[in-house]
């Protein structure tokens, strides 16, 4: 069986006449984090929109479980197994941190039919998605704020609560759009304990972007690095560090 996860070949997007994605290529390998980095503007979300299903591809082919899923609605890609988080954290602001993991899990509910008419197997699904809301606010520390609206959490717990609904789906791939944005060094220092933690526990693979190039290089097995749509290198933290294209583009040495 392949251990490849997600496969990404020759992808282009183009936006009218701008080329933002220009015949990229890669693939995520089951347990593994992989990062991609790059200036603004070099079509790292471009990228992360084409593999979740927010944008169809011009051209190329995308792959998840060797299941071709190339033009795929976000919705059809996430029931497949791959979720993420978005640069700017979306949560439903007015719900509950609680409520916030229960809606996250609609798609395993027992049925419309089945909860208006009281069933036993409605009962019993509401109690597992309870059961697993509150498992993922302890693991991620937040279970102090249950109760408290999303919109009003300290936005390091909004952060965690954003990975929480993805887990709670129990995804096999996780996509992070500039996790550590907004944190403080302390919460990065924890974030990467906790995409780590996250990645062992669960035999999850890690998709992310992040401009914080101290925890890239600290936790990614692998990293592709771009530079106006195109990809400049793809290895280990070591050899895209020392690559000479790289340093040029924007590591600024």
């Amino acid at each position: 069986m392949s251990d490849i996860v997600l496969e990404a070949r020759d992808i282009c997007m183009r936006f009218g006449g701008l080329l933002a994605v220009d015949h990229v290529s890669f693939e995520v390998k089951k347990n593994e984090i992989f990062a991609i980095i790059g200036p603004n503007g070099a079509g790292k979300t471009t990228v992360f929109n084409c593999v979740s299903g927010f944008y169809k591809p011009t051209s190329g082919t995308i792959t998840l479980n060797s299941k071709d899923i190339t033009g795929w609605t976000s919705h059809m890609v996430a029931r497949q197994g791959l979720v993420r988080t978005f640069q700017n954290v979306r949560l439903f602001k007015n719900l509950t941190v609680l409520e916030n993991l229960l809606v996250a899990q609609h798609n395993k509910g027992a049925g419309f039919l089945r909860g208006l008419l009281n069933l036993p197997s409605h009962r019993r699904a509401e109690k597992q998605a309870l059961e697993r809301a509150v498992f993922w606010l302890e693991f991620m520390g937040i279970k102090e704020f249950a109760n408290r609206e999303a919109g009003n959490l300290a936005y390091g717990h909004q952060r965690r609560l954003e990975i929480a609904r993805c887990m709670i789906t129990e995804p096999k791939l996780l996509l992070l759009d500039e996790p550590a944005a907004g944190l403080n060094p302390q919460e990065k220092i924890e974030l990467a304990s906790l995409i780590n933690q996250l990645r062992h526990d669960y035999d999850l693979s890690v998709l992310l972007i992040e401009h914080d190039m101290g925890l890239i290089m600290n936790i990614s097995d692998r990293i592709l690095a771009m530079e106006y749509g195109k990809p400049l290198i793809t290895g280990t933290p070591e050899q895209v560090r020392n690559d000479p294209e790289v340093i040029k583009a924007y590591l600024g040495e």
